[in-house]
C-alpha cells in the first residue's frame, strides 16, 4: 500500500511568497557554496537531492488531500483540498483524460478547505468519466452540489460532464472502496469529522484529520478507540506548536505531542504529522519537527521504550510505501 500526500496544509492555502523564494534560494547558494569549499568536484544536482525537502525547500502549500493506492492500483482519494487540483491533473494522462476513468473519494467532512478543490478537479468536468463520493454525512450530495453554484462558481452542478455517484457508509462499520477496505471513526472536531482506518497489503493506515485530540484515553476514545491500534502509519493533525495548541482549545486541531503519546501507547509504527498552520513558515513548521524529535526522545524514556517513534513532518508530494 502506497501514500501519497496531494496536500499537507490546513484550513486554506499558504504557498511561499516570491520574497520567500528568493530568500531560500539566496540560502541555498550560500549553502552549496560553502559546500564546494570542502568537495570541489560537487555538482549543483547532487548538492540539491542531498538536501531534506522539508527544511530546505518549504512544505508546500496545498490543503488536505491524500491519495492511496494497493498493490492492484486501486485508489482513493481522502478529502478534496486544493492539493486534487494537482492529483486530477495527472489523472488526466490516464483513462481519466479520455472519459474512460473512475474516481473514488472519501470525505472526512466538508469545511472548506477539505472541499475546494473539488471544482478545479478536472476529471469531474469529463464525460465519461465516473466520480464516486463517498461520506458518513447523509447530506452528502447537498454538501457537494452547493460548490457548484453561480455567482460564487461559474459552472453550476448541472453542467457537469461527468457521471457523480454517491455513498453514504455506516460508521464503525468496515466496507469496501474500489477494492480497498475502510473503516470511519469520529474525530474531535467541531463538526462531525469522520476519520478513516484503510487496509490493504497486509498494512493499516489511519487518516486522523481534523482532529484536535480531546479524548486521549482508551476510556474516552470508547467506539473510536480502533482507528489508533494496530496502524503501521498514522496521518495526524499537528497543525500547532505546543505551545500554540494551548491557546486554541476547541479549534479543532491538535499537536504533535498527542500523536506521539497515542503512538507509544498504542504502538503505532510510524506518523506523518500534517495540516500545518497557514500562517507557520518553513522555519516554524521546522522548529516545530525539532519540538517534536526533543519530546519524542523524553517520550521513549518515560516509557522505557526500546525505540522512538518513527516520524515525518508531512509535504506536498511526499510518498510512503508500507510495503
Amino acid at each position: 500500500m502506497k501514500i501519497k500526500i496531494w496536500g499537507s496544509r490546513g484550513s486554506l492555502p499558504s504557498p511561499m511568497t516570491p520574497s520567500e523564494i528568493k530568500n531560500r534560494s539566496l540560502s541555498l547558494i550560500d549553502n552549496y557554496i560553502e559546500a564546494k569549499k570542502t568537495s570541489p568536484q560537487l555538482e549543483a544536482k547532487d548538492f540539491i537531492e542531498s538536501l531534506t525537502p522539508g527544511l530546505h525547500f518549504g512544505y508546500g502549500g496545498d490543503t488536505t488531500c491524500v491519495e492511496v493506492t494497493n498493490k492492484d492500483g486501486a485508489n482513493l482519494f481522502i478529502d478534496a483540498g486544493s492539493g486534487l487540483r494537482r492529483a486530477g491533473n495527472n489523472l488526466m494522462s490516464g483513462p481519466c483524460g479520455k472519459g474512460k476513468g473512475t474516481v473514488h473519494i472519501y470525505f472526512t467532512h466538508f469545511h472548506w478547505d477539505h472541499l475546494m478543490g473539488l471544482p478545479f478537479f478536472v476529471p469531474i468536468f469529463i464525460p465519461g468519466n465516473e466520480i464516486n463520493i463517498y461520506s458518513v454525512d447523509e447530506n452528502i450530495e447537498d454538501n457537494i452540489k452547493m460548490l457548484f453554484k453561480k455567482p460564487q462558481f461559474p459552472v453550476e452542478y448541472q453542467d457537469l460532464l461527468s457521471t457523480i455517484k454517491y455513498h453514504i457508509i455506516k460508521p464503525r462499520v468496515r466496507t469496501d472502496i474500489n477494492g480497498i477496505s475502510v473503516c470511519p471513526y469520529q474525530l474531535d472536531h467541531p463538526d462531525p469529522c469522520w476519520g478513516l482506518k484503510v487496509f490493504g497489503d497486509g498494512k493499516v493506515y489511519s487518516h486522523c484529520v481534523d482532529n484536535e485530540g480531546v479524548r486521549v484515553s482508551r476510556k474516552e476514545l470508547g467506539d473510536d478507540l480502533p482507528l489508533y491500534q494496530n496502524v503501521d502509519l498514522c496521518f495526524f493533525d499537528a497543525q500547532y506548536s505546543f505551545e500554540n495548541y494551548l491557546e486554541k482549545i476547541d479549534w479543532g486541531h491538535s499537536s504533535s505531542s498527542i500523536g506521539i503519546d497515542i503512538a507509544y501507547r498504542e504502538g503505532i509504527k510510524q506518523m506523518i504529522f500534517t495540516h500545518h498552520d497557514p500562517a507557520a513558515c518553513m522555519e516554524d513548521i521546522y522548529q516545530s519537527y525539532e519540538d517534536t524529535k526533543n519530546y519524542n526522545t523524553m517520550m521513549k524514556k518515560m516509557n522505557n521504550a526500546s525505540d522512538e517513534i518513527n516520524f515525518i513532518y508531512a509535504y506536498d508530494g511526499l510518498e510512503v510505501d508500507l510495503g
